[in-house]
C-alpha cells in the first residue's frame, strides 16, 4: 500500500490529490476481475491512469501548480515532486515505472519527442538535486539512518496520510 501511495504521491505532487488519486486507483481495481498475480500492476496502471485524468498534464505546461512547496519528505521525493507536472509524469512513468517513450505517450497524449525531451529535463534536474545531497546529509554518528522507499538513507520518511492508512 505504501508504494502505491507514493507512486499516487509522485505523480500528483501533492498529498490530497494523492489520496483520491489512490483510493480511486483501489476501488477501480476491485471493480474488474484480475488475477492475483496481475493485481499490483493492475492497480498501478490504474492509479497512473486517474492520475492523468486528475492533473492533466501537458507537454507546454512547465508550471508547477499543485506541487506542495516546503515539503517535509525526503530530498529525492522533494525532487520528483518539484519537476513541472508533465516531466514529472513521464519520469515517474518512464524511468520509475519502466514505461516506454511510446506508452507514456499514448498515456498522456502527446509525442514521443515530448516525452523524451520531458524525460531529458527531468533527468537533468533531479541530477542536479542528487549532486547536492551529499552536502546536505548530514548524517552524523548520533542522527538516526532511516530508509526511504527504494532503501536509499535519508533524514525522513513520507508518512501516508491517517485516513488512508486506518
Amino acid at each position: 500500500m505504501n508504494r502505491l501511495y507514493l507512486l499516487s504521491f509522485l505523480l500528483t505532487g501533492n498529498h490530497p490529490s494523492a489520496e483520491t488519486c489512490f483510493v480511486r486507483g483501489l476501488e477501480d481495481s476491485a471493480k474488474g476481475p484480475v488475477f492475483k498475480e496481475w493485481a499490483e500492476s493492475w492497480a498501478r496502471r490504474t492509479i497512473i491512469r486517474n492520475a492523468i485524468q486528475t492533473m492533466r498534464p501537458r507537454p507546454l505546461d512547465r508550471n508547477t501548480a499543485g506541487v506542495e512547496h516546503g515539503v517535509t519528505e525526503p530530498e529525492r521525493i522533494a525532487a520528483v515532486v518539484a519537476l513541472p507536472a508533465f516531466d514529472r509524469f513521464v519520469f515517474v512513468m518512464a524511468v520509475l515505472e519502466g514505461y516506454s517513450d511510446q506508452e507514456c505517450s499514448l498515456f498522456l497524449d502527446c509525442t514521443r519527442e515530448e516525452v523524451i525531451a520531458a524525460r531529458t529535463r527531468a533527468l537533468q534536474q533531479v541530477a542536479r538535486s542528487d549532486q547536492i545531497l551529499p552536502m546536505r546529509a548530514g548524517i552524523g554518528p548520533n542522527e538516526p539512518r532511516v530508509r526511504d522507499y527504494d532503501g536509499c538513507v535519508g533524514q525522513s520518511q513520507v508518512v501516508m496520510p491517517a485516513a488512508i492508512s486506518a
